[in-house]
């Protein structure tokens, strides 16, 4: 992740100072939903570096759907936030409506809050269309002195969008899940990493690549990560990237015989 500049740096940690006991009043008071979405806007501008009169706009929110909150910078819409009383347990199911019409803009981002609960999800354009969950935290449990809090506050930051940092993360996020993993070891270069290590530790053992790939999927990897929509999207993600280094490498050698 990029390092975060020392003056964003220095107003989330001012930002945590100041937000966690109004949350915590906030939510010993049982503010409604309105309230709740006054404190949102006041986070967005003092934590997060949005203008609340130019970048955080309620045109969104029709009639109590949609959404409540979107940041819109240089006229341009980023995420939609759908935000509720601070003492709502939230779930999934609350930014459904954001997520259906978010995709219906061809908007990536959709953020879930109460104030205190604060959750980021990605929106994949596939048929059907699906939100996977990249960031949740708790703001009342952040630690000034944690890095890591810093960094996942500076994800949805307006600085951070500019550097692209959320996305980054996301791709990381995707590179490192079990899904990308267990698709990862089914493909033959891998497979045959694998045979040519077992063949070092018994050289006189006849072992092929459909051996091993049968041993992944029936006793090693389980079941849940090789099976699924998140399984075949890793699947070919990695094909895809797979067949775009061999269209370069391809390239590559042809303008490589040309100057000859």
């Amino acid at each position: 992740m990029a390092s975060i500049p020392k003056k964003v740096a220095e107003r989330l940690v001012s930002g945590i100072k100041k937000y966690q006991p109004i949350l915590e009043a906030a939510k010993s008071r049982d503010v409604g939903e309105a309230d709740t979405v006054t404190i949102i806007k006041d986070m967005f501008q003092d934590i997060f570096g949005y203008d609340k009169y130019s970048e955080l706009t309620s045109e969104y929110a029709i009639r109590g759907t949609y959404c409540d909150l979107a940041t819109k910078v240089n006229g341009r819409l980023q995420t939609l936030i759908e935000v509720k009383a601070i003492g709502l347990d939230l779930k999934d199911q609350h930014v459904k409506q954001a997520v259906d019409y978010a995709a219906n803009q061809g908007v990536d981002w959709v953020l879930l809050t109460n104030g205190i609960c604060w959750r980021v999800y990605h929106l994949t354009f596939s048929k059907p269309i699906s939100s996977e969950l990249v960031v949740n935290i708790d703001f009342t449990t952040l630690n000034i002195r944690s890095q890591h809090d810093l960094e996942m506050l500076y994800l949805w930051c307006k600085e951070g969008w500019q550097h692209s940092v959320l996305g980054e993360y996301h791709n990381q996020q995707q590179a490192l899940s079990r899904f990308f993993v267990g698709a990862m070891l089914q493909t033959d270069d891998v497979l045959k990493i694998i045979r040519r290590e077992l063949h070092r530790i018994s050289p006189d053992v006849r072992i092929d690549i459909e051996q091993i790939k049968d041993v992944l999927l029936n006793e090693v990897i389980k079941r849940e990560v090789i099976e699924g929509e998140k399984a075949d999207e890793a699947r070919k993600k990695i094909a895809k990237a797979a067949s775009k280094s061999l269209r370069t490498t391809a390239t590559k050698n042809g303008s490589n015989v040309e100057s000859l």
